[in-house]
């Protein structure tokens, strides 16, 4: 799939990157058919110096900027606060382009509402799309045709695994795959701190900590254990590991993360 007409992107902070960036590479955009819109004029200025040749940044006052909304096919990435005033903005546009929201808890009902000349798509990737490891979950607007969602599924493709869930339940999947990142996160940190604690020097205590817990991923997902499973394997009688499990069940480690993940869910839709 190579894109011959323009793609626009409105918001180019990181996560709209991770899934553009890719798309340049393997030539499914070609860059002089990528147009962009920024909120500032210094963002503008500063992505066009660093941005490879051929892709267009405009910033949101430019009379350019119009142009964005006329691409077949946009991207909708900028911060949940900021739609309302960026819809009012939008120019009568030509056909029914195809909007792909990375909005959080922003419903399609709502998208639909605010941009009634364009076919909606609600997505909810996540931050491991940076380094090509990411989740996707996608979630129709009515009038989306079949090519298009293929079309979509083939833009995130390239830097995450991709599925179709009804809308109401990409809550409880942002909140996994979205929120966890910065859950687990916390327990790689606590993990490091206790290997500084025992007596390893930080830098190795925070590669350790990081490759042990991709290392479990790794084995939990290629092998379809049971994290019960993996568990038991290394937790000998009067061992080790299973002093620790226990200090980690009296300090209620395993509630913590359940309540975690739903408290995130429930956010997600209070925030819609």
């Amino acid at each position: 799939m190579v894109m011959r007409s323009a793609f626009g992107v409105i918001g180019l902070g990181r996560m709209a990157w991770a899934i553009v960036e890719p798309l340049l590479k393997r030539g499914v955009i070609p860059p002089e058919q990528l147009v962009t819109v920024v909120g500032s004029e210094l963002s503008a200025s500063r992505l066009n110096n660093e941005l490879p040749d051929g892709i267009t940044v405009y910033p949101a006052s430019s009379a350019e900027a119009r142009s964005v909304w006329q691409a077949p096919v946009q991207l909708l990435a900028i911060k949940p606060q900021q739609l309302d005033a960026v819809a009012a903005e939008v120019p009568a546009v030509n056909g029914q382009p195809l909007l792909i929201s990375v909005l959080a808890g922003v419903r399609l009902e709502r998208l639909q509402r605010l941009f009634p000349s364009h076919r909606c798509v609600r997505s909810v990737p996540n931050t491991p799309a940076l380094v090509g490891a990411g989740l996707t979950a996608l979630a129709w607007g009515d009038s989306v045709l079949p090519d298009q969602r293929q079309q979509v599924t083939e833009l995130f493709s390239p830097v995450s695994e991709v599925m179709e869930l009804p809308e109401e339940k990409l809550d409880a999947f942002l909140a996994l795959t979205s929120s966890g990142p910065a859950f687990l996160a916390l327990v790689a940190e606590a993990m490091a701190d206790g290997a500084v604690a025992a007596g390893l020097p930080r830098p190795l205590a925070q590669h350790l900590s990081h490759r042990t817990l991709a290392g479990t991923a790794a084995l939990l997902h290629q092998r379809n254990l049971h994290p019960g499973e993996l568990k038991d394997m290394v937790s000998s009688p009067g061992g080790t590991t299973i002093a620790g499990i226990r200090c980690l069940e009296q300090a209620g480690l395993r509630s913590a993360l359940i309540e975690a993940v739903v408290a995130a869910a429930e956010r997600s839709r209070e925030l819609a």
